[in-house]
């Protein structure tokens, strides 16, 4: 078994996305791609250049066939999708935006990913990763799912690995905000590496400021804490230092979705390469950058090459 520098798990989904403009009824003619944050986490960094491998259950369907081909197709390590006899694999419709967020409507209530559980759970395959990187969505979608993602958590934690949790707030999958912010905190104070959304740091902490957002985190224990903000680029906080890493400016933003994932593949790309905080997070809004210059969530991900290339037209001095 190879060595994985990254392992993640949750619900990947078929989706369906607009070929044009307008409301989702009355679009007849979509494209078919991948979702998932996870995916598009594992996804970029598999074009980086690294082992990656993605856990799930799929259905024994159309839908599920085409997220195992897409993995493989794109480098990801897919032999910890299992095929699931009983339940569908979940699938959503995006709809195409000229300026703003795009309208994603999800189905996926009872699907084979949320009754991920931890008799799934396998040891040995987590001990053979260097990095475990988690979000926030799994905990949403069952209480079965919740208990594989804390198996997983203490797991690589008694291990000694570093993990990294990336909030990923999706209300409609909640009973309510109060149960969310109790469970996505609970969770995000055992990782490492803490990357929240500025809107999702003040709904999770009750603060307004990213330095209070990230002393927050720091105080329960977190090495690093990395608030997104956006085009205005990233505030970051460790015990020892503090500060603001300018973002990159994009004159036609096409997509918002996938960004916020790009951000993480360039940060745990940094810190699998041993990069310091400043130039891990320069590589984050760099990827962040590019990815809401297209419709895929992961579409426009760079290869190093690539990533390279970017900073160095953005960022002078920063390689």
């Amino acid at each position: 078994m190879q060595t994985l520098d990254m392992i993640t798990f949750g619900e990947a989904m078929a989706m369906f996305i607009a070929d044009s403009p307008g409301a989702l009824h009355e679009i007849t003619k979509f494209s078919l791609e991948l979702a998932g944050a996870e995916t598009n986490v594992a996804i970029g960094l598999a074009k980086l250049g690294f082992n990656t491998s993605f856990i799930s259950k799929v259905g024994n369907d159309a839908f599920g066939k085409f997220i195992v081909q897409k993995l493989q197709e794109r480098g990801v390590l897919a032999d910890g999708v299992h095929v699931d006899p009983h339940y569908p694999t979940g699938f959503q419709l995006k709809s195409q935006v000229e300026i703003g967020d795009p309208e994603v409507q999800y189905f996926r209530k009872g699907s084979a990913a949320s009754h991920l559980q931890p008799a799934d759970f396998n040891e040995k395959y987590f001990a053979n990763a260097k990095h475990l990187h988690m979000t926030g969505i799994p905990l949403a979608i069952s209480q079965s799912a919740r208990e594989f993602a804390q198996t997983a958590l203490t797991f690589m934690k008694s291990k000694q690995k570093t993990i990294s949790f990336d909030a990923n707030l999706r209300p409609a999958l909640w009973k309510s905000e109060k149960d969310m912010i109790k469970t996505i905190n609970l969770f995000a104070k055992q990782a490492d590496y803490v990357l929240p959304g500025l809107a999702e740091g003040k709904c999770l902490t009750g603060y307004e400021t990213p330095e209070d957002i990230a002393s927050y985190y720091l105080d329960a224990g977190v090495k690093l804490v990395i608030v997104k903000l956006g085009e205005e680029g990233a505030y970051y906080k460790t015990s020892k230092e503090s500060g603001f890493i300018k973002g990159v400016k994009v004159s036609n933003i096409v997509d918002t979705v996938g960004a916020g994932d790009g951000f993480a593949v360039g940060v745990i790309s940094g810190l699998l390469e041993n990069l310091s905080v400043k130039d891990m997070i320069v590589r984050g809004n760099a990827i962040g950058a590019l990815a809401v210059q297209s419709f895929g969530d992961n579409t426009f991900y760079p290869t190093k090459e690539e990533l390279s290339h970017y900073i160095t037209k953005h960022y002078e001095g920063v390689k």
